[in-house]
């Protein structure tokens, strides 16, 4: 799950400054992208599609132009000066093959930055001491020194972070099949990554997948159980060719299953929206089924267009009565936020978070008036009727403040339009609170479930990893894809 905490304080000295590199991106490739449009994105009006072209582009420069030039690691936001991201490089790696993809790189420029980013993880220094290494055991630090690649300050090895990131290499694993000596190195890369992460070790009650780690003392006391973004992770570590866990891990996993209705629909409860997307980045669940989807006669691809379509009701019934909500203004998500403080505007108490995970479910529901643009952006998949119009009305009606040369700001908050100091972003007279930040956890969802409404790209090149498909069939999945097709 996501920190309560992104440990960014403006004016701290010892936040460390992010170099970047803003490489040439506007290379095309000689040949039209291979992809063929899906019926859903064909569906789309060509002015909306024009308007996820642009966004897309625009989200993928940020990967590209800020990635660390000595190692490639990926801040976690900018432009405040920022530790590097493990997650947010597992973005990063399947934003250069989208980007190789679509012609705004060339293959041989997205492969060799894969394989630099690569290469650093794979030589990256691996020690259970408390500073000085990247990871230990196959799994990495939440956050790194940028400029060393070590661990930053002293946060934990992170089950999930490294997840994401070795779901970003096993998509490269896939695209990248070249016999180029760039793309034959870079996929022996991806299996000396996939092949040390020791998942066993990360079980330390179980049969479940532990948060994290510290060496200063030890394991953390919390794990994985109950519908959230980690979907993603079991299947992995089930998958693993080496240090698998057992079928008797994801039964834990779901111990904590909460079914519910919320604002017209019934899903299985998660608040925040990215615990409903981030799974669905790399994995195609649309057909595929476990016992719980099966039970209910959904797929989890339902349940999750199901809890965005159950948000935009919330926002439009508005109970909080916040500024601003309305069927093309909606979303709440982990995301920044202005202070924390409460305060009183017209005559009402509201109290402000900075990051936080907001969220609007039967479960709970965290609320300030805080709207994420990455709610309906990595849900546009699912959604896309309402996703899209409503990611053109925040470009349109919010403009420079919100959406620009990388796309979309991580969040707005149209409730809090008093001039007072906040810890992040600015207030601007009369229309509210604008992040001035872009998080590379945020923009990760955006740039792929675009491409893979437009072409499924992402998903069909994992649906041949045969690490995925034995974690899904030993989670119990079946029908779908999994029947009909067989990896390489």
């Amino acid at each position: 799950m996501r920190p309560s905490h992104r440990w960014s304080r403006a004016g701290n000295a010892s936040i460390l400054f992010v170099s970047l590199v803003v490489a040439g991106c506007s290379s095309t490739l000689d040949r039209a992208p291979a992809s063929t449009p899906t019926a859903e994105w064909s569906a789309l009006a060509p002015e909306q599609q024009a308007f996820l072209d642009t966004l897309a582009r625009r989200t993928f420069d940020w990967f590209w132009d800020t990635a660390h030039e000595g190692n490639r690691l990926t801040p976690d936001r900018w432009p405040t000066q920022s530790f590097a991201s493990v997650g947010g490089s597992g973005f990063a790696l399947t934003a250069y093959a989208i980007g190789a993809e679509r012609g705004w790189v060339t293959r041989e420029q997205a492969a060799l930055r894969v394989h630099e980013s690569l290469e650093f993880f794979v030589h990256a220094p691996m020690d259970s001491t408390r500073s000085g290494a990247a990871g230990y055991r196959g799994l990495y630090y939440h956050f790194l020194d940028p400029a060393t690649g070590t661990r930053f300050a002293d946060v934990e090895l992170s089950t999930a972070d490294t997840g994401l990131m070795l779901m970003g290499a096993l998509f490269c694993r896939g695209y990248f099949d070249g016999d180029s000596p760039t793309e034959r190195e870079l996929r022996a890369f991806v299996d000396t990554l996939e092949a040390r992460a020791d998942w066993q070790w990360a079980s330390v009650r179980p049969p479940s997948i532990v948060l994290g780690w510290r060496p200063e003392e030890g394991f953390l006391p919390y794990d994985y159980r109950g519908h959230n973004e980690t979907l993603f992770l079991h299947i992995l570590a089930m998958g693993s060719p080496t240090h698998a866990l057992g079928a008797e891990t994801y039964p834990a996993y779901q111990e904590r299953y909460q079914w519910g209705e919320f604002h017209g629909q019934q899903y299985l409860g998660f608040a925040p929206l990215f615990g409903h997307q981030f799974s669905h980045v790399w994995i195609d669940f649309r057909g595929i089924q476990d016992e719980a989807m099966r039970t209910r006669g959904i797929d989890y691809f339902e349940n999750s267009r199901r809890a965005t379509l159950a948000q935009r009701a919330y926002a439009v019934a508005n109970p909080g009565g916040f500024a601003g909500y309305d069927s093309l203004s909606w979303g709440l998500s982990a995301c920044d936020g202005p202070l924390d403080r409460t305060l009183r505007i017209e005559g009402r108490e509201r109290t402000f978070r900075t990051y936080a995970a907001r969220g609007a479910c039967f479960t709970e529901i965290v609320d300030d008036g805080t709207i994420s643009p990455a709610a309906a952006g990595g849900s546009v998949a699912f959604a896309p009727e309402v996703c899209v119009p409503t990611l053109q009305a925040m470009a349109e009606r919010h403009g420079a403040p919100l959406y620009g040369r990388y796309g979309f700001m991580d969040a707005f908050n149209p409730t809090l339009r008093e001039s007072v100091a906040v810890q992040h972003g600015r207030i601007v007279a009369g229309t509210g609170w604008y992040d001035t930040d872009v998080l590379a956890i945020d923009q990760g969802p955006i740039l792929a479930m675009i491409e893979n409404l437009r072409s499924g790209l992402v998903w069909r090149v994992m649906r041949q990893d045969a690490s995925i498909r034995r974690g899904l069939e030993r989670a119990g999945f079946r029908g779908g894809w999994l029947s009909a097709e067989s990896p390489h």
